[in-house]
């Protein structure tokens, strides 16, 4: 199959319209860096147990290191005109990146106008109730909360633009109905003792990568009432496997011989960051496989850790190079359940698909059966990132395989 539809970072180091994902607070609206240099960066080995560059880092190296990346997190996005020109204006205030990443997730049409008929379309969860906005970024989703009939809105938000958010809400004439915080959740101090709704986006790429899942958590467990209402309360996470061959190449296998030159250690770092991207439905080879299933409404924190089985059989004979995770968010308190997918065969979002290439290309038969296990678990040095471990094996016709992977997002 052809590249993949959106851009990305080409293996010569030029870009195509991508970001690279930087690290913010837990609760803002996430991060965009540039990745103009291709500096070797993980903390997992595909290949051998040799240390990775930047395998030492500390917490605090994360946000001033997020450069280093090999074009996982591209986010794809165009921008009209009068559009990078208010990013220009605002760069004053607020990181420029950080505010092209808020207004591609702003223009993320079906991540917004879920959350926008949600909340409009179920009135009865939202009339006279205090609401509590967890990660509130502008305050669209108080704003929504507020105009469906909220009594009052607590918009939480530990980064600068809570104070941008103010002002939005002044503009619109809901100061006196919605009520921006600023600070982390587990810091701050409501001026309420319980709240009836919580609402949050906190999904990330991979569903859990930036970990913002917990501090809804912390939330509901310390401020809603019993029988509250949370949304989105369900979210499921799904695995496949694609055929990928001229990406790959042109993306991975390229540093293997760079103009005469063995560069093969970045490709071991290259191996072991997910790429975020969409791809063709074309290429999927194998059956979806649902492996976590999240009910934000009962679950524990340490739920986001989670081993699991699965297994992938192929519908026609071809070659796999790489894994894919997406995942579904659903709000089945509504009157009518509503949903969204991130999977490659519904509308693409900004969260797009997690790609994870193998170190061994499988070549597989039609009803033959790939059996594993995936591990996610948050960094032990910082809670963002995502550490995730499959093991996976194939008995076919023409291959016999069975390998153990790492993977880190950061």
């Amino acid at each position: 199959m052809g590249r993949r539809q959106s851009g990305g970072t080409k293996a010569d180091g030029q870009k195509s319209h991508g970001l690279a994902q930087g690290t913010a607070c837990v609760e803002g609206d996430r991060v965009g860096v540039d990745d103009e240099e291709m500096e070797e960066k993980a903390e997992s080995s595909n290949l051998d147990d040799s240390p990775l560059i930047g395998a030492d880092n500390t917490s605090a190296d994360y946000y001033f290191d997020s450069y280093s990346h090999f074009g996982i997190h591209e986010v794809s996005y165009s921008l009209l005109i009068h559009e990078l020109l208010l990013v220009v204006i605002l760069c004053k205030q607020f990181d420029c990146l950080f505010l092209i990443l808020v207004l591609e997730m702003l223009k993320d049409v079906v991540r917004t106008k879920t959350y926008q008929n949600v909340i409009y379309q179920n009135t009865f969860l939202f009339k006279n109730k205090v609401v509590l906005d967890v990660g509130a970024g502008t305050g669209i989703l108080s704003l929504f909360c507020a105009k469906a009939g909220a009594k009052h809105v607590y918009a939480v938000e530990c980064s600068q633009m809570a104070d941008m958010a103010k002002e939005i809400v002044r503009t619109n004439g809901y100061s006196d109905v919605i009520t921006v915080l600023k600070g982390k959740v587990e810091e701050i101090e409501l001026p309420v003792a319980h709240v009836d709704v919580i609402i949050s986006e906190w999904m990330g790429y991979f569903l859990l990568f930036e970990n913002m899942l917990n501090t809804v958590l912390y939330a509901r467990d310390k401020w809603l009432i019993n029988d509250g209402v949370i949304l989105p309360d369900k979210a499921l996470l799904f695995l496949t496997a694609i055929e990928d061959a001229e990406y790959k190449e042109d993306k991975i296998e390229f540093w293997n011989n760079v103009y005469g030159f063995d560069m093969s250690c970045i490709r071991k770092q290259a191996m072991a960051e997910p790429l975020v991207d969409t791809f063709d439905p074309k290429q999927i080879v194998t059956s979806d496989v649902l492996v976590k299933t999240m009910d934000i409404s009962e679950m524990a924190s340490g739920d986001v850790s989670f081993t699991a089985p699965f297994k992938l059989i192929a519908q026609r004979d071809d070659y796999i190079h790489a894994f894919v995770a997406y995942f579904n968010v659903l709000f089945t308190q509504c009157h009518k359940e509503i949903s969204f997918s991130t999977g490659p065969r519904s509308k693409a979002t900004h969260w797009k698909q997690t790609v994870l290439y193998l170190d061994e290309v499988l070549t597989i038969c039609e009803d033959e059966v790939i059996e594993g296990s995936i591990t996610v678990e948050p960094n032990k040095k910082n809670p963002r990132d995502l550490e995730i471990t499959i093991n996976y094996s194939l008995n076919g016709k023409h291959c016999q395989v069975s390998l153990t992977q790492h993977y880190k997002m950061r």
